[in-house]
């Protein structure tokens, strides 16, 4: 095969790149530089992956170079925070970041898609303004002349010059919630749950953001069409593995007589698929439905005539 589509394998030919992306030097491979979020949201970021078809472990316990079984993959693992810098900057082509970490960085960067997931559930988490439950500080008008502890310098800066507040904004190695009030009048941290500020009798003031993970690119990366046809087939499988999160299958056998109760009961504007059985009396019926209501549902469709109900899990769902 000749042409300068043609590649062998994942290395360019003799006839060089394919149209639309940069310049590449003879037989260069082709590679796609990511930044996986190390810490917190390192095991649901693989764990995410894996779902969509890559599987990623590490080398060694302190390792930054996992290891991934695709040879046109090449991951990094790197704190949050600095991907999006690294990502604008060209070091990595894409990475997984919070939303939070790239207003603190003010990054120019292509946001590719929105991943709605983190360390422990699926629901986005919030960047907020915290003092001791018992302190006189109730809105960011409170806040000046005061010392506030965070990892979001840039972000709690901005917020203050917003409402118009001297403050003292100190960098925080994380662990923020200990410094209040001995180090610290207040805080900005993230939260998901608000169950470590309650711990530390923490209240929550405000908040600044609220944020999800994002995939983003880099803007010269995107406009290499190899690159982004990776990254767009990333995204769409990832999506596909947070859209089967909440959601099932259902089989069951229905008798034709019963079949307009039991579609009765089916959540509006899904429409089941219907195979009819050896039996012309018979059908068997399939749906996706969202997991929170198998168990009131299950049920009902029994006592309306349906038999043979399987629930199964789904790895992915592509919209």
């Amino acid at each position: 095969m000749r042409g300068p589509a043609a590649r062998a394998g994942a290395v360019y030919n003799e006839w060089g790149p394919p149209p639309g992306g940069p310049g590449r030097a003879k037989g260069e491979a082709l590679k796609l530089k990511i930044g996986i979020p190390k810490g917190s949201l390192q095991e649901a970021t693989f764990s995410l992956f894996r779902k969509a078809g890559w599987e990623f472990r590490m080398s060694g316990v302190r390792s930054y170079h996992p290891v991934v079984d695709d040879p046109e993959v090449e991951p990094l693992l790197i704190r949050p925070q600095e991907i999006p810098r690294y990502v604008e900057q060209g070091i990595l082509d894409v990475g997984l970041t919070g939303k939070d970490w790239i207003e603190d960085n003010g990054s120019d960067v292509h946001e590719v898609g929105d991943f709605t997931y983190s360390k422990a559930t699926l629901n986005p988490i919030r960047v907020v303004l915290a003092a001791p439950a018992d302190s006189p500080i109730q809105g960011p008008a409170d806040l000046d002349g005061r010392r506030i502890a965070t990892e979001y310098v840039r972000l709690t800066e901005r917020y203050l010059e917003r409402h118009g507040v001297r403050a003292q904004v100190e960098f925080s190695w994380g662990a923020c919630e200990v410094k209040v009030p001995d180090l610290a009048d207040a805080i900005v941290v993230n939260t998901e749950t608000g169950s470590s500020l309650r711990a530390h009798n923490l209240r929550i003031v405000d908040t600044l953001l609220t944020s999800t993970t994002r995939l983003i690119a880099n803007r010269t990366a995107w406009q290499d069409a190899w690159k982004r046809a990776k990254t767009e087939n990333m995204a769409m499988l990832l999506r596909g593995a947070l859209n089967a999160e909440q959601l099932v299958g259902l089989k069951m056998n229905v008798n034709r007589a019963s079949l307009d109760a039991v579609t009765a009961l089916l959540p509006a504007l899904k429409k089941p698929t219907l195979s009819p059985l050896s039996d012309p009396d018979w059908v068997a019926l399939e749906i996706i439905v969202e997991e929170r209501i198998v168990r009131d549902l299950l049920p009902a469709l029994k006592r309306a005539g349906a038999e043979g109900l399987v629930e199964y899990p789904l790895n992915k769902v592509v919209y």
